[in-house]
């Protein structure tokens, strides 16, 4: 029979590792898994020559004048204006088609130059706000906005203008209505709307009398 009793507590078993430790051999393998991955990185070949197309000959009319670019064809009408020809009137904002910022006028129609291509613009009229104006004379749209303040910070200006002026030449006798509905598309962070309504209308009236560009 032996002589240790039922009540004595036994003997806790020796850990074999502290916490310590423990996060010492955590540390010690990330560490070595990193090694092991920037070796692997090393070690790969690394890609031979430019991956994707490279830069083509592009033709865009600009205001009735032609520029000869070489551009990517992945590169946007808004990126060939603002980066390639200096032509800084569009704004890139959302660069997404939506606030309207970079509007322009392609074969009389607006458009986001954020989401045309350059190469798909080649044949075809590209209007900017760099062209509207004959010699010191401003396009009516353009005094409009002067005459009514639709503008504050002024950075959607250019945009609203270029689609003010693509909507009335499809729509020269419009209402404040349609006005509305018709610049749906350009989005103003200073909410300067109704000066800009306002300064359709009148440049509705100037164009009526011969001013049109």
């Amino acid at each position: 029979m032996s002589s240790k009793k039922h009540s004595e507590i036994p003997d806790k078993p020796k850990r074999r590792f502290s916490r310590r430790g423990f996060i010492g051999v955590g540390i010690g393998s990330g560490t070595l898994g990193t090694g092991l991955l920037e070796k692997a990185a090393e070690a790969a070949p690394a890609p031979s020559g430019t991956v994707g197309p490279g830069a083509v000959p592009v033709t865009l009319t600009i205001n009735g004048k032609p520029a000869n670019l070489n551009l990517e064809p992945r590169v946007t009408l808004l990126d060939a204006l603002r980066n390639r020809l200096d032509l800084t009137g569009a704004k890139r904002v959302c660069d997404r088609g939506t606030c309207g910022a970079c509007t322009v006028i392609l074969d009389g129609k607006t458009v986001y130059s954020c989401s045309v291509l350059a190469i798909d613009a080649q044949g075809k009229n590209i209007e900017t706000i760099e062209g509207l104006a004959a010699g010191n004379n401003l396009h009516p749209v353009s005094a409009a906005f002067w005459n009514n303040d639709a503008q504050q910070c002024g950075y959607c200006t250019p945009g609203f203008v270029m689609a003010a002026k693509g909507f009335l030449d499809e729509h020269p006798n419009p209402t404040m209505e349609e006005v509305q509905h018709g610049l749906g598309g350009n989005l103003c962070r200073c909410g300067t709307y109704m000066g800009v309504r306002r300064a359709v209308l009148e440049a509705a009236q100037q164009m009526k009398g011969g001013q049109r560009g």
